[in-house]
């Protein structure tokens, strides 16, 4: 019998398990009934809440491995709500054992202590007020904030001003969207803000690679989570933010913001399973569909309408949905043109958006240079997507139509996505793609392009399963290169040794009937991107998995 704690944290917006914050457990159940361990989970919280004091609620997911099991709390709790869980956890561990149970009662009485040094009853009325006052409140462990933007005004969470004293008038919203998807996410918020500043507003982007307010990156990095978001909407400079909120923020803390007036989910792809009790790609799509719990009254989801796995979900919503296809006569597409809903698709390679029974005709492919002519249906997708929300947004027409046209493949519009380079005669592609569905996309692409020859470069992180590398390989190797490099990638080893990664990639290509001169190995992308340009002439296409080195890889390039 497994019982086992993995981790306890703080839920601080709505998340997978239910709308509530709190404090939310990871644990291993094997060799056990799980309802039976959940149910005396749930006898324990109910017991130690009566001794403390406490009425909270209690709710539950089941997965293969175990369960997650979650405690709402007053946001001025969620570090009690989370110590109490566990406490509950341990007592139920130890009586489903057959083991002493912990002094809890001595546990509580720390507890209580910990909790009154925890609690803020006027952060709480601040809290409560502002959403009688319908005014934005964001608050985190050092600060809370009202309105937004140019109106926003934050304060220590020990020096709050008094309640009497807050002119609710002042504090305004600006119009913000979430992004989310398995691919497409980073291109998506980076074309939108292009398009917003465009319509002449300061677009604030938070993303996986950084946080940036107009031209101004405040910082590199990861800020796909809350604090990004928070930073990015109490920036004064702020007129208009896009949101990219990606698998793990979601389930580690729930979406940052619990109001906005659209969201847009590019695709469901396999990437990153077995984490959060999350094994499936139904599990991952119900995890990015969170995003839709954010939306106002008003808000709008823009979906793919391609993707099985977001139909699936996005048919179980009542939402308003802007549909997207790269296909005109997809069913929804239709259905949504026909009942006069909003719709984005392809029709004669050009980009029509339809609401209302009015159409508009945006653009040709060949005037988007992200699609490159329309050979990168990932980019159409992205292009799509990025209209859909565009116009939930309320952005003119005329600015989506600058900002397509104006968006490059470029390392500065969208670095590390897509970027083409054209050397002496070679035209190269660098690429951040790192799960099978992106790489697939974007070898596709390669495989429309005029080449002589075609070159790869790619390497895999070490906390891939060996038959994940195997499949990430598979997608490469459909390029049938005349040269496949395969990199090292020491800064992802993340528990592997030095060269376990190429030899799986190597033996798998060996295994497809690819001779041994068609393979090398490279310590890092940067001298993999050097072999490749050394042996490409010119009419070669060559394309660069960089997911490491990808600055100096670029510096390489701009200087051949």
């Amino acid at each position: 019998m497994r019982l086992e704690l993995d981790e306890a944290r703080r839920l601080t917006g709505p998340n997978l398990l239910w709308d509530h914050p709190g404090g939310i457990l990871d644990v291993f159940i094997e060799g056990i009934d799980k309802i039976k361990v959940v149910n005396e989970w749930q006898k324990w919280v109910a017991t130690l809440q009566t001794q403390f004091g406490w009425q909270q609620q209690t709710t539950f997911r089941l997965h293969s491995e175990g369960a997650n099991l979650a405690l709402s709390a007053p946001m001025d709790a969620l570090y009690c709500a989370c110590d109490l869980a566990e406490l509950a956890w341990h007592c139920c561990v130890a009586e489903l054992k057959g083991e002493a149970v912990p002094n809890w009662q001595l546990r509580l009485n720390e507890l209580h202590e910990e909790l009154a040094q925890e609690v803020n009853p006027a952060l709480i009325l601040i809290m409560e007020a502002a959403q009688k006052n319908k005014v934005s409140c964001i608050t985190d462990d050092d600060d809370i904030s009202l309105g937004m933007g140019k109106t926003s005004q934050t304060w220590p969470i020990d020096e709050l001003p008094a309640l009497q004293d807050i002119q609710w008038h002042t504090y305004q919203d600006i119009p913000r969207a979430l992004i989310t998807g398995t691919n497409g996410k980073s291109t998506s918020v980076r074309l939108a803000s292009h398009i917003a500043k465009a319509a002449g507003f300061v677009a604030g982007v938070t993303s996986t690679d950084f946080i940036r307010v107009g031209d101004d990156i405040i910082d590199n990095g990861d800020y796909s989570g809350p604090g990004g978001a928070r930073m990015l909407l109490r920036d004064s400079r702020t007129e208009i933010a896009f949101l990219e909120v990606a698998r793990g923020g979601i389930l580690r803390r729930g979406i940052p913001i619990d109001s906005v007036d659209a969201a847009l989910i590019t695709n469901v792809a396999s990437d990153h399973l077995g984490q959060y009790g999350i094994n499936t790609v139904e599990e991952l799509a119900e995890t990015k569909f969170v995003v839709a719990k954010g939306l106002d009254q008003q808000g709008i989801l823009v979906l793919n309408a391609d993707n099985e796995l977001v139909i699936a979900q996005g048919l179980k919503l009542d939402k308003s949905i802007c549909w997207y296809s790269t296909d005109e006569s997809n069913v929804l597409i239709q259905s949504q043109i026909s009942c006069g809903g909003a719709a984005v698709f392809i029709r004669n390679h050009h980009i029509i958006y339809v609401s209302g029974y009015k159409e508009e005709n945006i653009a040709s492919l060949e005037q988007v240079p992200m699609t490159l002519n329309g050979a990168a249906q990932h980019n159409v997708q992205n292009a799509l997507g990025v209209v859909g929300l565009s116009k939930a947004l309320k952005l003119p027409t005329q600015a989506i139509r600058i900002g397509l046209m104006d968006f490059g493949s470029n390392a500065e519009d969208n670095p590390g996505r897509g970027n083409i380079y054209e050397i002496n005669g070679i035209k190269v592609l660098v690429d951040f793609a790192h799960n099978e569905h992106s790489m697939r996309a974007v070898v596709k692409t390669i495989n429309q392009l005029p080449a002589k020859r075609k070159i790869a470069m790619f390497s895999h992180a070490g906390d891939r399963s060996d038959d994940e590398i195997r499949s990430l390989t598979a997608a490469v190797a459909e390029l049938d290169a005349s040269l496949y490099i395969v990199t090292e990638l020491e800064r992802y080893l993340r528990g592997r040794q030095i060269g376990d990664v190429p030899q799986i990639v190597g033996d798998y290509l060996y295994r497809q009937s690819i001779s041994s001169e068609k393979i090398c190995y490279a310590a890092d992308p940067l001298k993999g991107a050097k072999i490749a340009m050394d042996f490409a002439q010119p009419g070669d296409v060559v394309l660069l998995f960089v997911l490491a080195d990808r600055e100096q890889v670029h510096q390489y390039l701009v200087g051949q």
